[in-house]
């Protein structure tokens, strides 16, 4: 059984940076891409980064992209989510969530996804 468990939120003024990690446990970590999604008060849980198995690939929203940085250590089970420039629309409860399929982390669809930690809240305040 695959457990995911973040860490790392909390709450930042705008412009500022956190780093969200997320360990798996459970089974073999190097099978598995991963990634992150958030979910802001009233609206939908969205994709936000993704990292292939190997950590050779990587895949970021739009919204992120250049400000955000997602990387993995395969010796520590871990993947990692850098948040830089930290925005008040950044503000959201950010998910790992784990697949052994590439292709589908990359389509950034919720539901596709294998398993799911419980979330850490981020709050960045204007």
């Amino acid at each position: 059984q695959v457990q995911l468990v973040e860490s790392g939120g909390g709450l930042v003024q705008a412009g500022g940076s956190l780093r969200l990690s997320c360990a798996l446990s459970g089974r073999t970590f190097s099978t598995y891409a991963m990634a992150w999604f958030r979910q802001a008060p009233g609206k939908e849980r969205e994709f936000v980064a993704g990292i292939s198995g190997n950590g050779g690939n990587t895949y970021y929203a739009d919204s992120v992209k250049g400000r955000f940085t997602i990387s993995r250590d395969n010796a520590k089970n871990t993947v990692y989510l850098q948040m830089n420039s930290l925005k008040p629309e950044d503000t959201a409860v950010y998910y790992c969530a784990a697949d052994a399929s590439w292709a589908i982390v990359i389509r950034g669809r919720p539901g596709a996804m294998d398993y799911w930690g419980k979330g850490t809240l981020v709050t960045v305040s204007s």
